[in-house]
């Protein structure tokens, strides 16, 4: 630091911010109403200086975090003279805006001190409901934005301390859970009133002048962090290519095509060759864009850089207008956390090439969303989730289960408050047996999730991917297993699309399942450690048929393992390996039939990529 601010006053400055932006959070997360919100945590929080820049985050959503710098600039200049004690503004369109989805609503509140601007409450909530052809407003189908909801430009949600009564009146009538998302929103009014009476206390204490200065050093030293660990990455154009599933019965892969340039203590992040823009609601708005490329970056460095925008000016992206990571209006994007999801396995496939001791295999592809909405004894419902846990394996540990995927920092919701709350019942969670790919460090086991609908309708608006194009493995480790959405399981099933088109009918009595992509290996299968593979025999993790033709570990009657035995079997499986570099997927057929699904999904190896970073 610089003598402008001694070193103790301005960490303790910094740690108040951060305890700031975690209260909100907390705030949050007690008075929200809404089981997305309350439960999944499917929301964040942060802080802002003067000039609309981050100074802080809260502990939830870390991939919304990145999208804060785009809208706060769209809010500074439009409203900079405009802005009095006691204002708070709310927004959620993300083509003028600044926003990412219709349901995420921005409730922003100024903070004055001594009649001065010096900073913003920043809350970002996923909506339950924002009106549009689909409950909870997500629906992968919509093909404008003008389907998906109430678009919000830039308001003044509270005008010198009076409520705009206006638009919570417009509000209620627009969505089909009124006093839900009234009650979220609210929530986020009560966080960024609490905060704004933490916050004119510690300028209070430190002075507007001493407070400026910091912000300003810390700007500074963030982004002097960052450069120096960008001149530690080799100069040079790192790739990596990977795909979504696509749309529909019959899905047309889309392109992820990634470069990130380094040149001295600058990084640029190049999504062109991206496929362009769908006739579906996964679009993804350009502060989803950034975000993803800010998170994937802090995620695989070592240093702990400050959460001050200040970071962000050696990093530079760029999307192509009209790209499916830029779209153009007015296309829909309610399903747009989809494309940052993998926009995060993309980024982390390019930066294992720099740094693969911090970089994992791909995971389950990101955050499941199903939604089961209809009415019941005379009120809607919509139950939504936000679905994750099977993460892909490092080069020195197995991929975690249970654990939620790095951009979402959410929580699967317990099932007792789904069955509480929804005419729902939980039939079946849990890890599946033979799932996940192998390698010398094996990814996470895919989930189970099943709901029996209890009302006599209901309808299932569903958001997945990863059955055709598996997580990819790293350093010959093998690809994770499909995921799958099954209408009632057993004989006569009906085998969903990974995003249907169309809003699924549902009576009484029908079940939905899912069964999440499972974690992707690191490392030669045939290198794992017998036994590591005798203990996930014990757990139950694999079979002991599995453990034998997929890692050549042969367990004896007693649990114990023969060496000599498995030496020779792993000799006879080399042998017998594909001479194409392709990894054997024989794996698969031994996937799902733990499950008792009935009549089995069938597991044909030509529907499913599975290329590696080994093999690029």
């Amino acid at each position: 630091m610089s003598n402008a601010i001694d070193p103790i006053t301005a960490q303790v400055i910094r740690n108040a911010l951060s305890s700031i932006s975690d209260e909100m959070a907390l705030v949050i997360m007690r008075t929200a109403h809404s089981a997305i919100v309350r439960d999944s945590m499917d929301y964040s929080t942060g802080l802002c200086d003067r000039e609309g820049r981050v100074i802080a985050h809260g502990m939830t959503m870390a991939l919304h975090l990145g999208s804060f710098p785009d809208a706060m600039q769209k809010l500074v200049a439009k409203t900079r003279d405009k802005t009095y004690p006691g204002d708070i503004f709310v927004f959620n369109d993300p083509y003028v805006a600044g926003g990412m989805h219709l349901p995420d609503v921005y409730i922003v509140k100024p903070m004055f001190v001594n009649n001065e601007l010096e900073g913003y409450a920043c809350t970002l909530v996923h909506q339950t409901d924002m009106g549009g052809l689909a409950p909870g407003s997500t629906a992968v189908y919509a093909q404008e934005i003008f389907q998906e909801g109430v678009r919000i430009p830039i308001l003044k949600l509270y005008e010198r301390g009076k409520p705009n009564e206006t638009f919570f009146e417009i509000m209620a009538l627009n969505n089909r859970l009124p006093e839900m998302v009234s009650g979220d929103m609210r929530s986020q009014i009560a966080a960024v009133t609490n905060a704004d009476r933490a916050f004119v206390r510690l300028l209070e204490k430190y002075g507007s002048d001493t407070f400026r200065a910091f912000v300003e050093e810390m700007h500074d030293t963030s982004e002097a962090m960052m450069r120096e660990e960008i001149a530690r990455i080799p100069d040079g154009v790192y790739t990596f290519t990977d795909y979504v599933d696509g749309l529909g019965e019959t899905p047309e892969p889309i392109v992820l095509q990634l470069a990130i340039h380094v040149a001295g203590d600058e990084l640029t992040i190049d999504w062109t060759g991206t496929s362009g823009e769908v006739r579906g609601a996964i679009n993804c708005p350009i502060p989803f864009t950034k975000a993803a490329g800010y998170m994937a970056i802090k995620c695989v460095l070592d240093s702990d850089i400050p959460n001050f925008e200040g970071f962000t000016r050696p990093i530079k992206t760029i999307a192509p207008e009209g790209c499916i990571v830029n779209p153009r209006p007015p296309a829909a994007c309610a399903a747009r956390a989809l494309m940052g999801w993998r926009m995060l396995d993309a980024l982390f496939g390019a930066l294992g090439k720099i740094l693969p001791d911090n970089t994992p295999a791909a995971g389950e592809g990101g955050v499941t969303f199903p939604v089961i909405a209809g009415r019941h004894n005379g009120a809607a419902f919509v139950c939504t989730e936000t679905l994750a846990g099977a993460g892909g394996a490092l080069n020195w540990r197995d991929g975690e289960h249970g654990i939620p995927n790095p951009g979402g920092n959410g929580t699967n919701q317990p099932v007792e408050m789904i069955e509480a709350q929804f005419p729902v019942r939980v039939t079946r969670y849990g890890l599946v047996q033979n799932s996940g790919g192998p390698g010398k460090y094996r990814g996470a086991p895919a989930f189970v999730r099943e709901y029996e609908l209890l009302a006599d309708e209901a309808g299932l608006i569903m958001r997945s991917d990863r059955r055709r194009h598996l997580p990819y493995g790293v350093d010959k480790g093998y690809p994770g297993t499909p995921s799958y959405n099954i209408l009632n399981p057993g004989p006569g099933q009906q085998v969903l699309p990974v995003m249907p088109m169309l809003q699924v009918p549902m009576k009484k009595g029908d079940i939905f399942c899912h069964v999440s992509a499972g974690g992707a290996g690191n490392g030669d299968p045939l290198e794992r450690d017998p036994a590591q593979v005798a203990e996930d025999v014990k757990l139950e993790i694999v079979t002991p048929d599995y453990a034998a033709a997929v890692y050549g570990v042969i367990m004896g009657p007693d649990g114990g393992v023969d060496l000599a035995a498995i030496e020779e079997k792993r000799t006879t499986l080399r042998a017998a390996r594909p001479t194409d570099g392709n990894p054997d997927v024989t794996y698969l057929s031994y996937y799902l039939t733990p499950l008792n699904l009935g009549q089995p999904v069938v597991h044909d190896e030509r529907l499913f990529s599975c290329s590696s970073l080994a093999a690029e």
